[in-house]
C-alpha cells in the first residue's frame, strides 16, 4: 500500500553522511517522524555517537509511531565487535488507527530511500525492542 508520502531530501543526504561516518553525521542514530502535513518523512532527532540503545528507545514516543535508524554496536558469538546499521519500524498498539496505516503504509518509501540497510525490524511494543531477546537475536543472523 502506497500513501503517497515522499522522504525528505535531508533524510537521504544525513543517511549517506552517516554510513559513511561523515561531517557532522557522525552519530549513533535517527529517528525520523511523518512532517505535519502528512506528506513526508523528516528527521525529528539525532542521537550522538556516544549515546546507547536504550536511549534511542526511550526517545521512541509510548502512543504514537515513528521510524529509526541505529547504528547498533553488538559482539558477535564468536566474540568479535562489530556494527550493523538497524531500521525500526515503531508502530505500537496503543497508537490510534490513522497514524498506524500511515505509518505502515509509507515504511518502503523511507527503507528505499535508506539504501543500504539490511535488518529491518517492525515493533509494536517495548518488548518486541528488548535488546537482549527481540534485537540481537536478529542483528546476529547478519553478523
Amino acid at each position: 500500500m502506497s500513501t503517497g508520502v515522499v522522504v525528505n531530501d535531508e533524510v537521504v543526504e544525513a543517511f549517506n553522511d552517516f554510513k559513511l561516518k561523515k561531517g557532522a553525521n557522525k552519530l549513533r542514530y535517527f529517528i525520523y517522524v511523518m512532517s505535519k502535513d502528512k506528506k513526508s518523512i523528516e528527521i525529528e532527532k539525532r542521537g550522538a555517537i556516544e549515546k546507547t540503545y536504550d536511549d534511542f528507545c526511550s526517545e521512541l514516543p509510548e502512543n504514537d509511531c515513528r521510524y529509526g535508524l541505529i547504528d547498533l554496536e553488538f559482539e558477535t558469538d564468536d566474540g568479535r565487535p562489530t556494527s550493523k546499521l538497524v531500521f525500526i519500524s515503531w508502530n505500537p498498539d496503543t497508537a490510534s488507527v490513522r497514524p498506524k496505516m500511515l505509518y505502515s503504509g509509507s515504511k518502503e518509501a523511507i527503507k528505499s530511500a535508506l539504501n543500504g540497510v539490511g535488518i529491518h525490524i517492525n515493533a509494536t511494543d517495548h518488548s518486541e525492542l528488548d535488546l537482549e531477546t527481540a534485537i540481537l537475536p536478529t542483528v546476529k543472523k547478519f553478523a
